[in-house]
């Protein structure tokens, strides 16, 4: 199942939001993902199995090594198997809350096909904005 949808969650304690129902769906039968810190200063969250494959790649020889370790260094230092609880919460780590920029009232979960993001309200609202000029430009263009 893929990670679809936009969700506006709050905060119901320090750190602590209810993963969506659909996001819950699309993770299966466990309770356990993995959050890490992503691109564009959003949180990127994965099935366990599909980061331990993903992340295969990065862990090969490459003539491009140096990148590789830059991306390990972003990823694995941050990465954190989260544990959902009865009540679909679960609670966002200090460090991550503060690369993310997360901020009292709530976030933004989106659905990326495979992997699921959560954004700080404001900056997912500009980047839509951007994005959509972008759309709007390619098209236009073609």
């Amino acid at each position: 199942m893929l990670f679809v949808g936009e969700y506006q969650v709050v905060f119901t304690g320090t750190g602590r939001i209810v993963i969506p129902k659909k996001i819950r769906e699309a993770l299966g039968d466990t309770r356990t993902f993995t959050l890490t810190k992503g691109f564009d200063q959003c949180l990127s969250g994965f099935r366990n199995e599909d980061w331990e494959k993903g992340t295969q790649e990065l862990m090969g020889p490459s003539i491009l090594e140096m990148k590789k370790v830059e991306m390990k260094r972003h990823l694995f230092s941050s990465a954190v198997v989260l544990e959902i609880d009865e009540q679909g919460r679960i609670v966002i780590p200090k460090n991550l809350i503060k690369y993310a920029d997360l901020k009292g009232g709530g976030v933004v979960i989106i659905g990326v096909g495979t992997y699921f993001e959560v954004w700080n309200t404001e900056k997912w609202g500009q980047y839509v904005k951007d994005n959509e000029k972008n759309i709007r430009n390619i098209v236009a263009k073609e």
